[in-house]
């Protein structure tokens, strides 16, 4: 039989670096470097990758999470002495699907929205105040939407930290 904990753990570093990358070091930078336009573009392009990441790990961690080697399995994942892998890793992956398939598109429906308003008023939606009501609303919108898909990757990236934990404490 393969020993599958060193996928295990290949896996969760894996999650772990990428959030930790791209929440902390990646789209700072970008953001920092590249003018508006471009970083929206860079951002558009990341994200289905990320949360696809996001995902799709979570599953592979909890599907070679072991006891002696062996893997636990879907029975075995669901007893409850192994809820403390199941939960974070279920909330990981729950979260990398709500950000891809409910916020990430309200997100760029909303910034294309705003890019239809700026041509008619002749003003980019970062540019200063004043603005029109209706740019002044899909402003709000897009805050709105930004920030609950950054605390939904917070938590997913929460989610990953703890199970790290529980996973440390497991280790030999």
């Amino acid at each position: 039989m393969v020993d599958i904990r060193p996928y295990h753990v290949l896996s969760y570093g894996t999650l772990l670096g990428v959030q930790f990358y791209q929440t902390f070091v990646s789209g700072i930078v970008a953001f920092r470097a590249l003018p508006r336009p471009q970083f929206a573009s860079l951002q558009t392009a990341t994200f289905p990758i990320y949360f696809s990441i996001q995902s799709a790990l979570p599953v592979l961690v909890a599907l070679t999470a072991s006891r002696e080697a062996q893997p636990l399995g879907i029975s075995g994942l669901l007893a409850s002495e192994n809820r403390g892998t199941l939960i974070p890793m279920a909330t990981a992956a729950v979260t990398g699907l709500i950000n891809m398939f409910i916020l990430r598109p309200l997100t760029v429906n909303t910034m294309k929205e705003r890019k239809h308003q700026e041509t008619r008023d002749g003003k980019r939606s970062y540019d200063p105040a004043p603005h029109s009501n209706e740019m002044v609303a899909l402003n709000k919108k897009f805050g709105r939407v930004h920030g609950l898909s950054s605390l939904t990757n917070l938590i997913c990236l929460g989610a990953t930290i703890y199970y790290g934990a529980s996973l440390s404490k497991r280790l030999s």
